[in-house]
């Protein structure tokens, strides 16, 4: 007797051979019909990438100003016509490096920092202090500075706002692997205040993933850095951009 079981469908009869499928049906992991691609936003929904956007500025007094920071007050116009004072702290913006060594351990360095009143283990990290220096070259000089280190392989791995509600301070994060320790010799740099009392460890990256999830690792950029190259190891950093990728 040939037909369809009770609840059953064509496909369970044997009607269609072995691999085929049914008219209308979908190979498997194949998206619907009308589905949008891969890696865009559904219709009605918004697009998740930071865009520019500069709302009307109608007065504005600087407050204090140092040698590296500015810190003014802006009176901001809001779309339903509200003015609303807003602070803003000028920052020159910085630099952060993920070092990663063969055996993907992080370099990581412990640094006085007085504003917290700790001690905090860090990533090399330093300011955007030179004017058109590129940041990856910016980058290179830091992790000289701060380690004794150079790296062969360099990538960006994330770019990101410190503070973005009181700061315009902009990060750029990179990935450098192919570690080679400088002598001291061929080293230009002496340290001082701060830098001068720096102490230097290796960390596997999974085990400070885990101090970071644990809240004993408390430094921003460390964070960011840290568990942005956990991620990206997963497909072996090949997601990552150049060094002169722009920033958006």
């Amino acid at each position: 007797m040939t037909g369809v079981r009770p609840g059953g469908s064509p496909a369970d009869t044997g009607l269609f051979p072995p691999g085929a499928l049914p008219p209308g049906a979908l190979p498997p992991g194949a998206p619907p019909p009308g589905a949008p691609p891969a890696g865009s936003s559904p219709p009605g929904h918004p697009d998740i990438t930071d865009v520019a956007e500069q709302w009307q500025v109608i007065g504005s007094v600087e407050l204090a100003r140092s040698q590296i920071v500015a810190v003014r007050s802006d009176q901001v116009l809001m779309p339903d016509g509200e003015i609303a004072e807003r602070d803003v702290v000028e920052h020159p913006g910085a630099v952060g490096i993920v070092a990663l060594d063969d055996a993907d351990r992080v370099l990581m360095i412990r640094q006085y920092r007085h504003p917290v009143g700790r001690l905090l283990w860090e990533i090399p990290a330093g300011l955007r202090d030179v004017d058109g220096e590129p940041t990856h070259v910016t980058a290179e000089r830091e992790l000289l500075e701060e380690t004794g280190y150079r790296a062969r392989d360099w990538h960006v791995l994330t770019d990101y706002f410190s503070s973005p509600g009181i700061c315009d301070e902009r990060l750029r994060v990179f990935l450098a692997r192919g570690l080679s320790e400088v002598s001291h010799a061929e080293r230009n740099f002496v340290p001082e205040h701060e830098e001068a009392h720096l102490l230097l460890a290796w960390v596997p990256l999974d085990q400070a993933v885990r101090l970071l999830l644990a809240g004993d690792l408390h430094n921003g950029v460390a964070a960011v850095g840290i568990l942005s190259a956990y991620a990206a190891r997963r497909d072996g950093f090949a997601e990552l951009r150049c060094t002169d990728a722009p920033e958006r």
